[in-house]
């Protein structure tokens, strides 16, 4: 994985984060980067499980939606647990 790679997926987890905390509110730049990566593996399981496939045209948009989509429910589980 090079440094664009990188650079690419803390973005999207910054946004995923972001939109997340929109959607069920508070975080900061960390929480949000933690959320949101947390978020595309979670996102990603469960859209590969439901064998859903999302196409928006864009594939970091598709990976942005799946993240953030993913953020929510791990924000949702958190918030349960605590």
């Amino acid at each position: 994985m090079d440094a664009k790679s990188i650079l690419i997926w803390i973005a999207i987890g910054i946004i995923a984060g972001w939109l997340a905390s929109i959607i069920v509110g508070g975080g900061g730049l960390i929480r949000y980067l933690l959320t949101g990566i947390i978020g595309a593996f979670v996102g990603g399981f469960i859209f590969r499980l439901a064998g859903i496939n999302i196409d928006l045209g864009n594939a970091y948009l598709n990976e942005i939606v799946v993240a953030a989509i993913g953020a929510v429910v791990v924000v949702l589980i958190a918030r349960l647990l605590a």
